[in-house]
């Protein structure tokens, strides 16, 4: 059996700040990825557009559509990077914008692009990927695949994104909410399905060993 991949995937955003990767992808945003709009933080007047739209965000007028919450986390970040840091960001974009508010939205433009993908595409509210984004490492992706795939709530992925930064293990803190980590239902055809069990009875292993046997395979 295959000890699985041993290169950790990025768990930071590896795309420039501000460019519109996820916002402008037609597969993503259909039409809207029309509208996607590019901070650029080396750009004068890109970065003005962006404390103006800091600003708008803080005082909840680009509202809750996922797309406007995403532009608004890309404007925080192309600001942090043109002010260089948090504190000079939230002054740049003027009254009402706390440093808090800069760094959490921030935080989620930073997140790596399978996350924000999800996010862009409803599977994980934006409010949720504030608090997935305040926790590192592997842990960003375990968190942010169990909300996709156990419907966990805001106020758990809070809870538990306090409790990792605690010290505590995602895993464990996954398994108290019921979640058992690197569980996933599938579908498969009749014909994959009878396979896979026919295989499985044949060389005395459980489904998810050969299963995973495959995807090792196949994702190396």
């Amino acid at each position: 059996m295959s000890d699985g991949p041993t290169e950790l995937p990025p768990t930071d955003r590896e795309s420039p700040v501000g460019a519109p990767v996820i916002r402008g992808d037609e597969r993503v945003a259909g039409e809207r990825a029309k509208e996607a709009v590019e901070f650029d933080p080396e750009d004068p007047e890109s970065v003005r557009d962006a404390a103006e739209t800091v600003n708008a965000f803080a005082h909840g007028e680009l509202g809750d559509d996922r797309f406007y919450m995403l532009r608004g986390a890309a404007a925080c970040a192309a600001l942090v990077r043109a002010e260089g840091s948090y504190k000079a960001a939230a002054e740049r974009a003027g009254d009402g914008v706390t440093v808090s508010f800069i760094r959490k939205w921030a935080r989620v433009h930073d997140l790596p692009r399978p996350v924000r993908r999800h996010v862009a595409v409803g599977h994980i509210p934006p409010t949720a990927a504030k608090h997935i984004a305040r926790v590192g490492g592997e842990a960003r992706y375990q968190l942010a695949f169990a909300v996709i795939d156990n419907h966990l709530t805001v106020r758990e992925v809070r809870a538990i994104a306090s409790e990792v930064n605690d010290g505590r293990s995602i895993e464990e803190a996954l398994r108290e909410r019921g979640v058992t980590p690197g569980e996933l239902t599938v579908t498969l055809p009749l014909d994959t399905y009878r396979d896979l069990r026919r295989r499985a009875a044949l060389e005395d292993a459980g489904p998810g060993r050969i299963v995973t046997d495959a995807l090792d395979a196949y994702l190396e």
